[in-house]
């Protein structure tokens, strides 16, 4: 028996509805992009505020992580601005680049810690902040991982794994930034950050190569 086939009212309305998804979808994404970058620069200028103060190279490693952040939010917007957008590869490789960069100036900064063994002050901003993002970032991850599954964007699902990857440097953070007011020991704030070290470029690979969070597949 031949399928009946569909009128051309039938199509219109399937194609519109199709339409009225991804706009829906888009202005989800811009939303979350949105949100991202209001809280990310407001985590960034917070974190940086009290690694200057303290001053603690975990807390420079988790606000140069908020920057980087910041810029891949912006990155992944640009994409769903009209007029100002730009390719989905050239936005997961410039988020992916990010992520080495953020490796990079962990390193560096723990590295200059330990070879001159300094010993952070107790910083109550820095705890406040890591545990804000600790609830934040956790919730836009997610948000952001389904939309990017959902839409297969590759760039948006790297973004996500920043996200998370905040989040976690936010526990190590405030795990560096506990014991470091109990014990006050030079090598724990540092070597806090290193830990980091190994997921970040992981994920920085990750997006280089397009394969974020599974999205590619």
């Amino acid at each position: 028996m031949p399928c009946p086939q569909k009128t051309a009212e039938q199509v219109v309305e399937h194609n519109c509805g199709r339409r009225m998804q991804t706009t829906g979808m888009t202005r989800h994404i811009r939303r979350l992009q949105i949100t991202t970058v209001v809280w990310m620069t407001a985590e960034c200028a917070i974190a940086l505020a009290a690694a200057w103060r303290a001053p603690s190279p975990v807390l420079v490693a988790f606000g140069a992580d908020s920057l980087v952040e910041l810029l891949s939010a912006v990155v992944v917007l640009l994409q769903f601005v009209p007029r100002s957008s730009i390719s989905e590869d050239r936005a997961s490789r410039l988020a992916g680049i990010l992520l080495f960069i953020l490796a990079g100036v962990v390193i560096f900064t723990s590295a200059i810690a330990l070879f001159r063994k300094l010993l952070p002050e107790t910083s109550q901003m820095g705890i406040g902040v890591a545990i804000s993002a600790l609830i934040v970032m956790p919730l836009l991850s997610r948000a952001k991982r389904n939309a990017g599954k959902a839409t297969g964007n590759v760039a948006l699902c790297a973004d996500a794994v920043q996200s998370a990857t905040c989040a976690y440097l936010a526990g190590i953070a405030l795990a560096g930034l506990a014991l470091n007011a109990m014990f006050h020991t030079p090598w724990i704030d540092p070597a806090a950050a290193l830990v980091a070290v190994p997921v970040i470029c992981v994920e920085g690979r990750n997006a280089l190569q397009g394969d974020a969070c599974g999205c590619s597949g």
